[in-house]
C-alpha cells in the first residue's frame, strides 16, 4: 500500500500515460509531490509547470502555463487536491522517502532532457540536503 501512495507523490508516473496533461487529478497529485521536491531540492523551485509538462514531452510556454492555471482554479482540481492531501498524509517511512528522492531526480532529469531552460543555479541534478 505504501508503494501505491508513494507513486501518488509525483502524479503516478506509470498511470499518467493514459491521462491528458490537463487532467485535474494527475495535476493535483503532481503539484503536491512537487512541493515536497522543492522543499528537499531548492534548485527545483519555480519550475513546477516546466517539470509537469516535461513529463508529457511538452515545452512550457505562456499558453500551456495558462491552461494549467485554469485547471488549478477549477473545482474538480480543488477536490482532487484534497483527496491527494489525505492520501499523502498517510504515506510515511523510509521507503516513501527513498521513492520521493528517486521521483524528484527523475522529474528533474526529464526537465533537462526535454530542453527546458532551468535557472543557472538549477543546472545540475538535485542533491540531497
Amino acid at each position: 500500500m505504501r508503494t501505491s501512495i508513494a507513486l501518488a507523490l509525483l502524479g503516478l508516473f506509470a498511470a499518467t500515460a493514459h491521462a491528458a496533461p490537463a487532467d485535474p487529478k494527475v495535476l493535483a497529485q503532481f503539484d503536491l509531490g512537487y512541493v515536497k521536491c522543492e522543499n528537499r531540492f531548492p534548485e527545483m523551485r519555480g519550475h513546477r509547470d516546466e517539470a509537469y509538462l516535461a513529463l508529457w514531452r511538452i515545452k512550457a510556454d505562456a499558453k500551456t502555463s495558462a491552461e494549467l492555471d485554469k485547471v488549478r482554479k477549477s473545482d474538480k482540481y480543488k477536490k482532487e487536491r484534497q483527496l491527494a492531501v489525505k492520501a499523502m498524509d498517510k504515506a510515511t517511512g523510509p521507503e516513501v522517502e527513498s521513492k520521493l528522492k528517486q521521483q524528484c531526480d527523475a522529474t528533474w532529469a526529464e526537465v533537462k532532457r526535454n530542453g527546458a531552460t532551468p535557472k543557472p543555479a538549477a543546472a545540475s541534478a538535485p542533491k540531497a540536503p
